[in-house]
């Protein structure tokens, strides 16, 4: 059975939408696809679903690890998508070296490519069994030669641009050190997590530090909201150490709240966060749970996966293929309307504010709906409300010193004379770790 009480905007969604196969919407909502290459995390055409980009560790859980990888490359970076209704098609990549503020470099690709810029996905597999049809890629990245940022684009033979995705190479010239830092003051100390680091270079030799070494710190491995530092907080050039302390709560990650989760790895019983299945749709579609507003609440221990998703098929296994594409209905009550907008948040949005994302607000029902095309499998999200172009997390979420986060840090510096910003030191930090 399925939810009996669907809202009206629903309905006119589905009546909207529905008698339109997927692969015309996709085809209409792309034909005018962005060309111009972007030097993030993008999709350029809205075939493209599901993608992955990790180290490939060798655990059941790896896609959930950053692609993040030593010189050395012992673990390789992997890239996995999907495209729906397509046959399969000659798909190629290539590698653009970056700077630390994710503008190219003046480098040659032969300076940090040992092969030929070019590389065809050759690991390429049909759907099985799946109402919406799809075509399963998989790309396991050669070395490079260079440490520092690279970007990843994925084109069509001679055709359309697809997608780009972000990838760091790490040398460890350096030693990262990072701590709990002093509470972040009264407006601070309650909701935001004080992270403080040291890099040492004992070892290696750096020319003028205040400069020419650049730092980020990211939170749960996003791009969306992570902060670029521009120089140490102070050089002990004396000590061989560089001191990255924050005094403003301002500059220290709001801890938030765990996150939202769902599972779909199943259509025959309703997972977590699913209130009903309609199997006789197509494609099926997954009613969640109605979430409310957790602003106000104290802080709740959840196991998360920090905001990513992991695929797979309960009956079949071999999620790569197995898993199909349904429609996931999402509902959050207010008894009014924000002002400004509600969007879902996620890798499942690829961390992106998009139209299709955005909820509607429905007033006979007192909630925010939305609906999204996704593949079976386990998921996390949040809502977050955008306002004039600000993004404000915790509106519905709230925020907690407490919750378990993850914070990696990622050391540049610019020796005198090259062209390129090398990526010398990397470390990451579970903050309030329990498992």
């Amino acid at each position: 059975m399925f939810r009996k009480s669907i809202p009206i905007f629903i309905l006119t969604f589905s009546l909207l939408t529905g008698c339109v196969p997927i692969e015309e919407q996709a085809q209409s909502s792309s034909s005018g696809q962005q060309t111009q290459l972007r030097y993030e995390d993008y999709i350029y055409n809205e075939s493209i679903k599901s993608v992955q980009f990790y180290k490939a560790t060798g655990i059941p859980e790896e896609v959930l690890e950053p692609a993040v990888t030593s010189l050395q490359q012992g673990q390789p970076l992997v890239l996995e998508f999907d495209r729906l209704k397509a046959g399969p098609q000659r798909l190629v990549a290539k590698l653009i070296h970056c700077n630390y503020n994710w503008t190219p470099s003046n480098l040659n690709e032969t300076q940090y490519l040992n092969d030929f810029n070019e590389f065809f996905i050759t690991d390429v597999q049909n759907s099985v069994n799946t109402r919406v049809p799809y075509v399963h890629y998989r790309l396991r990245l050669p070395k490079v030669k260079m440490s520092g940022n690279y970007v990843l684009e994925v084109r069509e033979e001679g055709g359309n641009l697809l997608l780009t995705r972000r990838m760091m190479v790490y040398q460890n010239l350096t030693t990262v050190t990072a701590k709990l830092g002093l509470p972040a003051g009264p407006s601070g100390r309650h909701t935001r997590q004080p992270v403080e680091f040291n890099v040492f270079y004992k070892d290696y030799e750096l020319v003028n530090p205040a400069m020419e070494v650049k730092a980020v710190l990211r939170q749960n491995h996003r791009w969306d909201n992570a902060k670029f530092i521009p120089a140490p907080t102070f050089v002990r050039d004396h000590l061989k150490r560089l001191e990255y302390v924050f005094f403003e709560p301002k500059d220290n990650f709001l801890g938030l709240a765990e996150y939202r989760p769902f599972d779909t790895r199943s259509v025959r019983y309703n997972g977590i966060g699913v209130s009903d299945v309609n199997v006789q749709a197509n494609p099926i579609e997954v009613f969640l749970q109605i979430d409310k507003n957790r602003a106000t609440e104290v802080y709740s221990q959840e196991p998360d996966i920090n905001g990513k998703m992991l695929f797979n098929n309960r009956e079949y296994g071999n999620g790569d293929v197995n898993s199909d594409y349904t429609w996931v209905d999402f509902e959050l009550k207010a008894a009014e309307e924000t002002t400004g907008e509600i969007y879902l948040l996620g890798a499942l949005t690829d961390w992106k504010i998009t139209t299709d994302a955005r909820m509607k607000y429905n007033p006979e029902s007192q909630a925010y709906n939305g609906r999204l095309l996704l593949k079976q499998g386990y998921y996390n999200y949040q809502y977050v409300l955008q306002q004039n172009q600000t993004i404000d997390y915790s509106y519905y979420e709230g925020s907690h010193f407490e919750t378990e986060n993850t914070y990696d840090i990622l050391i540049y510096y610019r020796p005198p004379g090259s062209r390129a910003d090398l990526l010398i030191g990397y470390e990451e930090i579970l903050f309030n770790r329990r498992r």
